[in-house]
């Protein structure tokens, strides 16, 4: 494995314990609300599905402000790390502006939102609604 793979892979395990952080927290800001539906009849099932549709929007929304600024950074990085170690970088690796490498990283922000917000919608959907009102 490359270096470079070992970096990639380290910043998007990063990434995705920031999301999840983000998430638990969210979750547990609205313990109190989830408690309400569910007094009012939501399933679990439903909770979850509420958490994960929440979550998703916010992904893609990383994704749309993560690829046009990471362009921009690779644009102004890439050049200036060549001429500070005196490489002249090929083509290929200075243009990165095509649709596969701006799609995929619209896609990731999604998947790691998802993915991100797996354990917490499923123990708020478990949480009764004893436990929300007696932690309140």
């Amino acid at each position: 494995m490359s270096p470079a793979s070992i970096l990639t892979l380290l910043l998007g395990t990063v990434a995705a314990l920031g999301v999840f952080n983000t998430v638990v927290l969210n979750t547990h800001e609205r313990r109190r609300d989830l408690g309400m539906l569910k007094s009012i009849g939501m399933t679990p099932r439903q909770v979850t599905v509420m958490t994960f549709t929440s979550m998703a929007p916010l992904g893609l929304l990383g994704g749309i402000a993560g690829v046009p600024l990471g362009i921009l950074a690779h644009a102004l990085i890439v050049p200036v790390t060549g001429h500070a170690g005196g490489i002249d970088f090929p083509a290929s690796m200075r243009d990165v502006r095509h649709a596969g490498n701006v799609s995929a990283p619209l896609f990731c922000g999604v998947v790691l939102a998802v993915l991100g917000v797996l354990i917490p919608a499923r123990s708020a959907g478990r949480l009764t609604i004893a436990t929300v009102l007696h932690n309140e």
